[in-house]
This record gives C-alpha cells, structure tokens and sequence, in this order.
C-alpha cells in the first residue's frame, strides 16, 4: 500500500459539503475523543475518588477556562469565521490569509500579558473562587492553577488554526484534537502522576493542550496556509475593527458562562468534600450526547448558515437551522430519556469502583438524573448561538445569557440550601432551559412559520417513540435485576448493554412506523458517507 497516497486520499482531501456529512466526520472523531473521555473519568475516579484531588482539579480549571472562553472562543466562533468566510466568498484570499495571521499574534501578546497578570493576582483570585476550601486545599488548588495556565495559550492557537479549516470545512483535524487532548490528560494520570505526585493532573492538562495545537498545525498545510512576511495593516484593518466589535458581545456571553461555572464552583466549595467533583464528573456524563451530536452539528452548519446570511438567503436559512433542530433532537431527546432511565447503570460502569464509593455513586447518579432533563435545551443553544452569529448579532445571545445567569444565582441561593450538589444541578439545568427558549423567541423572526410547525410536528413523534422506548428499558432493567445479582461490574454492564440495545432497537422500530424524517435522512447520509453511495447534494443536506 502507498501510505503516503493512503494519507492524501484520506486526510488531505476531505472536505464535507453538506451538514450532514459534516456532521457524521465530526461525530465519528467524536465517539473516540466521548470515549477517552469516559476512560479519563474513570481513572481519575477511581483513583481518587470524590474528594479533595478532584476538587481542586476541577477548580483549578477555572481561571484558564475563564481566559480561553472570553478571548478565544468568543472572537472566533461569533467574529472570526464569519468575517473569513465572507472573504473566501468573494474570493480576497490573499487578504483572509492576512486577518488570520494578525489575529493569531493578536492572540499570543494578549494571551501572555493576561497570563501574567492573573500570574500575579492568582492568590486572591483562587481565595474568591473557592471560599469554602481548607487553606491545604487552597495552596494546592494554587499550584495547579499556575501550571495550567499554560492550556490556554496552545488552545488559543490550535483555535485560530481550527476555525481556519471549518471555515474551509477540513473538519476532520478540529474532530481529532479533543482525542490528543484526553490522551494528553490520561498521559498525565498514568504516567505523570506517579512520578510528581497529585501535581501530575496539571501536567497532563498542559500536555493535552498542546497536542490539540500540534494536530491544528499539522493539518494547515492542506489548505495553502502561507505567513506572510508582512501584514498590510491598512487592508485589514476594517475587517479587524469588524471582528472586534463583533466579538466583545460574544465575549462577554462567554465570560458569563463561564461566571456561571466560577459560581457553581464558589457554591460547591461551601458543601461536603467532593461535591465540585460530583457535579463535574456527572456534567461530564451527560455531555456527551452534546459532544456527539449537538456540537458537531452546530459546528458543520456554521460556515453554511454564514455564507446564505453573507448571500441573503434566508429562506434557505431558515430551512437549513430548522432542518439542524429536528436531527438533533433526534438523537438527543431518545438519549435524555434513556439516560435518566439508565442513570445508575450509567455511573456504576463509568465511574463506579477503587476509590469511587457507594455514596460517590449515589451522589453522582442523583445530580445526572437532574442535569438530563435540560439535556435538549444544552444541546440547542451552541447551534441558536450560532444561528445569530452567522446573521453577525452577538448581542442578543449576550443579554440572554445575562438574563439566564440571573436566573442562575437565583436558584443557587433558594435550591442550595435544601439540596446541596443537587440544587447546583437545578439551577443549571433551570436556566439552560430558559436561556435556550429565549434564544428561540428571538430567532422566530428569521425562521419561516412553516418551517417551524414542521419542527414542532417533528419533535412531538420525536418525544413519543422516544417515551415507548424508554418504557423497554426501563421493563427489560426490572427484569434483568429479578434474575441477576448486580453486586458485580461485569453483572451491571450486562443490564446496561442489554436494556440499552433493545431500547434503541425499538426506538428504531417505532421511529420507521411512525415514518419519522429524520430517520431516513440519517441513514441516507450513513449510506453516503459509509457505504460510498453516490454523493447528496446541497438541497438535501
């Protein structure tokens, strides 16, 4: 075989024209990157239990995240691609080549001088965060911090380059480094942990950044990227003026979502040890269906919903955002209701044994049980986000999040007190829902009426087969644990796996009775991508 041809053929040329195509490259990196996710989870559980390690792990993430969210993401997501893309458009691709390049040394000086700066504040900055810590669990949580403020700095280039190959819809790379990210991590809880001690977590954080820059890198080259030599400032700098007023809005929306997770923290810090943990690894589980099917989406519909935004083809636009809403509520809402059904199995095989004891479990299942039912609502708001993005508004998702982060703090104060790490999970999940549905609200003038009553027709046969098939697993569950003893690993992912497959088998069945859209389309494109039928075109993405 020609490796090198084999490399080209497969890597080098694989655009995704359609959403759907996209989708399926993003999701399929997805599930390895979802399942090195779960094996991170579990070493680190069951190595450490829920308890003052991963307390101050998941605390010490804070800060950098809080960096990376509101310079990074906020100006590529809600400015960048937009702006580049229209300059691929109409064809300026000497001057698309210029902006990237300017923002990218934008990105490293304001990245080192935050850095430093929060370097020096970093002791009344942690003490803020995290008031409820004992003074050992603050120095730690200290220590880590620094370290992993390095993350954000190869983040933030690995972003720059990313955004570059989804505007040219090269989705594969930006698919694979969160799998160089977790391998990174994992490196750091197997490898460097028993070398440096507890300190080893960061290290692996560190490490798992700059692999996620290094396969950005690497897969530039593709698409003729070229450092120029010199930057014409003065033929940029109106798209770079554009970028940044369109991307404060965007930040500030970021930098309140990431409030919100510096305030779970703050609020997780006054409970038991081991509640930041809980709430983390639990938000971990239930990601998952985001990083698998919401995000990918959202991510592969961006650049279209940019270009018939940049072309003033809304009709189009609004036949494409609905058409995204329905296949992702296709997976997600079935998903919600067996994971909820499922909830104990579910954290029993992932996280369940060494240090992760029975009152971790019970905890943890407890706050996924909680956190699932605003699972459709999670899953929604990156492509809303998106939606309002394309059409260059970053305001309106930002006074939204505004608004759901009052609501917020709110709940924490009034469900805190009677629940503990349960009530964190009521109030996130509280105003995620709020934050999506006003999201919707603003959007309806953009979207045809037709299109959304079709949507609304779609979801309710959608919610339906999905409640038939969670009365089977929840029926084949009770039926399995009446002639099982569930005392063992292997015992409980029995009942996981079986109840599981015959859920989605009749949600299968049911969803072709019912002649459900999304079904066919899903696998049309399954055929497409994975059997090597002939290609879709885009009136049928």
């Amino acid at each position: 075989m020609n490796w090198k041809n084999f490399y080209k053929k497969t890597f080098q040329k694989l655009p995704n024209e359609t959403v759907a195509g996209a989708a399926l490259v993003v999701s399929v990196a997805g599930i390895f990157s979802r399942i090195l996710g779960l094996i991170r989870d579990r070493i680190l559980a069951s190595s450490f239990g829920a308890g003052d390690v991963l307390d101050i792990y998941y605390a010490a993430f804070r800060l950098p995240d809080l960096v990376y969210n509101f310079l990074i993401v906020g100006a590529l997501n809600a400015a960048f691609i937009p702006v580049f893309t229209d300059l691929i458009v109409k064809k300026k691709k000497q001057e698309a080549w210029q902006l990237s390049q300017s923002l990218l040394i934008l990105e490293i000086v304001t990245m080192l001088f935050i850095g430093i700066i929060l370097f020096l504040f970093i002791y009344p900055l942690i003490h803020l965060i995290a008031p409820g810590f004992s003074f050992e669990k603050l120095e730690k949580t200290i220590i880590f911090t620094k370290i992993m403020f390095l993350s954000p700095f190869f983040l933030g280039i690995s972003a720059i380059f990313g955004s570059i190959l989804v505007s040219f819809k090269r989705f594969l790379a930006f698919s694979l480094a969160p799998i160089f990210y977790n391998l990174g991590i994992i490196f750091g809880i197997l490898v460097l942990v028993p070398i440096l001690g507890d300190i080893g977590l960061a290290w692996g954080v560190v490490l798992g950044a700059f692999l996620h820059m290094l396969i950005q890198i690497g897969f530039i080259k593709q698409i003729d990227f070229r450092f120029q030599r010199k930057i014409n400032w003065s033929l940029i700098k109106n798209d770079l003026k554009k970028i940044i007023i369109l991307m404060l809005p965007r930040s500030l929306a970021m930098g309140v979502s990431q409030i919100n997770l510096l305030i779970i923290t703050i609020f997780a810090s006054t409970l038991t040890a081991g509640s930041l943990a809980v709430f983390n690894l639990a938000n971990n589980i239930q990601s998952i269906p985001l990083g698998l099917f919401s995000i990918p989406f959202a991510v592969a519909v961006f650049p279209l919903l940019s270009s018939l935004s940049a072309e003033n083809n809304f009709k189009k636009f609004s036949h494409i955002l609905t058409r995204t809403i329905r296949r992702i509520l296709f997976f997600i809402v079935p998903i919600s209701l067996f994971f909820f059904v499922l909830r104990a199995e579910i954290v029993r095989v992932i996280l369940g044994g060494g240090k992760f004891n029975w009152n971790d479990t019970l905890r943890t299942l407890s706050v996924l049980g909680v956190l699932v039912f605003s699972l459709f609502a999670q899953a929604l708001i990156p492509l809303f986000s998106r939606a309002f993005y394309s059409l260059q508004d970053t305001k309106t998702p930002f006074f939204i999040a505004l608004i759901s982060e009052f609501i917020n703090l709110l709940s924490l104060f009034i469900f805190i007190k009677r629940w503990g790490v349960i009530g964190l999970a009521l109030a996130f999940s509280l105003s995620s829902i709020i934050n999506t549905f006003l999201l919707l609200f603003f959007l309806r003038k953009i979207i045809i009426k037709k299109d959304l009553q079709k949507t609304f027709f779609s979801v309710k046969k959608i919610f339906l087969t999905s409640l038939l098939a969670s009365i089977v697993i929840y029926l084949t569950r009770y039926l399995i644990s009446y002639f099982i003893i569930l005392n063992t690993f292997w015992a409980v992912l029995f009942q996981l796996v079986v109840a599981g497959i015959l859920g989605v088998v009749s949600f299968y069945l049911i969803a072709e009775k019912f002649k459900i859209q999304e079904l066919k389309e899903f696998k049309t494109s399954f055929k497409i991508k994975l059997l090597g039928k002939e290609n879709d075109s885009l009136e049928n993405i």
